[in-house]
């Protein structure tokens, strides 16, 4: 009986609160609705962009890199790539509770960014049951070769 009168008496509460965080509500609906196409749309081409040996030890240096450009182009790319990488983690960690592909996201957002002990992390991600199947799938998809990934 007892139980019953607490749901009865948090029913009200629970109606004001919806109502009085309707734009928070609104928010964290938009976010869901960025996060899902965030997930469907810059996923699928950050892995089809990757070189097939992005995860062998002697991975080379793209010839589009920008080690040789202006300091300041370099400065300007590498925050906008940790950005956009960081927005994917972020992405990523919604996607675990929301529609989306959690995981393969934030593996992807860590793939963009530069930070110590980078490659032990998204090696450690990537043995995940389902990642690498995925991944394959998608650049398989794409007419791409599947990723190698080093001998253990």
């Amino acid at each position: 009986m007892n139980t019953l009168w607490i749901k009865l008496a948090l029913i009200p509460t629970s109606k004001e609160w919806l109502h009085e965080h309707q734009e928070l509500l609104v928010w964290l609906g938009s976010a869901s609705i960025v996060t899902f196409l965030l997930g469907l749309f810059i996923t699928p081409l950050i892995i089809v962009k990757m070189s097939e040996d992005y995860f062998l030890k002697d991975h080379p240096v793209p010839d589009d890199s920008f080690r040789g450009k202006h300091p300041a182009i370099r400065w300007i790319t590498l925050i906008l790539k940790n950005l956009l990488g960081f927005l994917l983690v972020l992405a990523g960690i919604a996607m675990l509770a929301l529609p989306g592909q959690g995981l393969l996201t934030m593996l992807l957002g860590l793939v963009v960014m530069n930070f110590p002990g980078k490659r032990k992390l998204e090696l450690r991600l990537i043995h995940f049951p389902g990642v690498l199947r995925s991944i394959n799938w998608i650049r398989a998809r794409a007419k791409h070769a599947p990723l190698r990934l080093p001998e253990t």
